[in-house]
């Protein structure tokens, strides 16, 4: 198992009680109880809770345009293309499930470049995703909805993915994957 450097171990202590109680009501001095410090040795790994903030969501939503690139990328139908997003969702979901839980609850915080570097990643995958849709509908292979209705229905599901995978407890992610892709393809095509 790899050892988490101090900053990550931070980052990570920090995503879990943004989870918890929100990015606003957590406090550097939170933080630091948790890690069992004083709030003055936070300052010797990080800024402040902005540069934390940005390090959790950031690292996730380069995640999801990296995974996206790679699907527009592949040679495959676009069917095929939805499943493959629907199976990178689930992934980063299960895999980083609280830093999942910033990004949805707490990107509105972040400031200046930060915040519009993650609003041009949102909105690239999304204009990507919308894509691959029309590109399905074009091809006969998904029915003939209106794509933004395809696409809300789609991505609002998998973003509060994280919600019921904490609550449900973890369901066996091939289980997860084989079912979900399942029941959301089923519908529109």
């Amino acid at each position: 198992m790899k050892t988490l450097s101090r900053k990550d171990e931070i980052i990570s202590v920090a995503a879990h009680l943004f989870n918890e109680k929100g990015y606003k009501a957590v406090s550097m001095r939170d933080i630091a109880t948790a890690l069992d410090i004083k709030a003055a040795s936070l300052y010797n790994h990080i800024s402040g809770k902005q540069e934390i903030l940005s390090e959790i969501i950031l690292k996730v939503a380069e995640e999801f345009t990296v995974g996206m690139e790679k699907v527009v990328d592949e040679n495959s139908s676009a069917i095929k293309k939805v499943e493959k997003v629907i199976e990178l969702h689930i992934d980063i979901t299960v895999n980083h499930s609280e830093a999942l839980a910033a990004l949805n609850n707490d990107w509105m915080h972040l400031e200046d470049e930060d915040l519009k570097a993650f609003v041009k990643m949102r909105e690239d995958y999304e204009e990507n995703f919308r894509s691959i849709i029309k590109q399905g509908i074009d091809a006969g292979e998904i029915k003939r909805y209106h794509p933004e209705v395809i696409l809300f229905s789609i991505l609002s599901t998998l973003r509060t993915l994280y919600l019921w995978n904490q609550k449900r407890g973890k369901l066996d992610v091939n289980i997860l994957k084989k079912d979900m892709v399942s029941v959301l393809i089923k519908g529109i095509v």
